[in-house]
């Protein structure tokens, strides 16, 4: 089954140079004159609202990217394993083909009002408290990946954990309303869940932050739990291995240094985040004052720009 086909054209816009829908038709009939390449229905391709459906088209493909593979596996090929066969043939490292694709995006005209949703997509590194009764007063990292499905508003989103008893996985469908960003994920192969209930999306995106809902994972117990959580944006996905609880002694600052996100003042920076994840309660609902937030997206979104292009 075809999959990530808007994300694999917009990186191959990018490796190619492309500028326009009309350059982009012009390569796939430059390796086949009597390509099925359809200019109609491409924009719709490239914002994941429809797919090709001729394997032709494909195989064509395929040909454009000087590939071993045949069309069927660029069809149906992991966004990572697409993006590292096409690095490898051409000599492009990963990180600058990505850049690349990012940055025309962002060019292009009126791309946001077409497809908001996929200014949410990429990689997230995630920090809450500790819902184990086991590891009260820590915080857990998980890292989340957002990617944009079929429709102007579609996602789908992973949240993993790496715990000591094993990696945690769960996935489903993410919704972007004007009011929030809302998701409910469900564990593959198990019978955890949780819910995410977030602040709106802003431009440019360094963070997302709001709180996550479930029980408990490793207690004696399971327990209805809620809490505050973080989500800043990576330029690459964290490794599969990193996770897991955060030392008591532990600095968010740091381990964000570790993904490549290094903030300035970053002791400050720690006493804000933890405070933000930590929380309070007055005896009413569990609110996060949208100052307080604003204050933290502040020093991400600023990183985000500062690191641009």
């Amino acid at each position: 089954m075809a999959q990530h086909i808007a994300q694999k054209l917009r990186l191959t816009v990018a490796l190619l140079g492309t500028i326009t829908r009309k350059d982009l038709a012009a390569a796939f009939r430059s390796v086949n004159p009597n390509t099925a390449f359809d200019l109609g229905r491409a924009d719709k391709w490239l914002q994941g609202r429809a797919q090709p459906r001729q394997l032709g088209v494909y195989d064509d493909w395929s040909k454009l990217l000087k590939l071993e593979q045949p069309g069927a596996w660029i069809a149906e090929s992991d966004l990572p394993s697409f993006t590292a066969a096409i690095c490898a043939r051409h000599g492009i490292d990963r990180a600058e083909l990505e850049r690349r694709a990012g940055a025309h995006f962002e060019a292009s005209p009126g791309h946001e009002e077409r497809s908001p949703g996929l200014a949410v997509a990429g990689a997230y590194a995630c920090y809450s408290r500790a819902l184990s009764p086991y590891y009260r007063g820590q915080f857990i990292r998980g890292s989340l990946s957002i990617e944009a499905g079929p429709g102007a508003h579609g996602l789908t989103a992973a949240y993993r954990e790496a715990l000591p008893t094993g990696q945690l996985l769960l996935g489903g469908v993410m919704t972007l309303a004007k009011r929030g960003l809302y998701a409910h994920l469900k564990e593959a192969g198990g019978d955890a869940q949780f819910f995410l209930c977030l602040f709106p999306h802003s431009r440019p995106g360094g963070a997302l932050g709001g709180y996550m809902c479930g029980t408990t994972i490793i207690g004696p117990e399971p327990q209805p739990s809620l809490t505050r959580i973080l989500m800043v944006r990576l330029r690459n996905p964290a490794p599969q291995a990193w996770g897991g609880y955060l030392p008591p002694d532990g600095s968010i600052a740091a381990d964000l240094a570790s993904l490549g996100v290094t903030v300035e003042q970053p002791e400050a920076v720690d006493r804000q985040l933890a405070q933000f994840l930590a929380g309070d309660s007055d005896g009413g609902a569990s609110q996060i004052p949208p100052a307080e937030f604003r204050a933290i997206l502040d020093v991400f979104d600023r990183h985000w720009l500062s690191h641009s292009g």
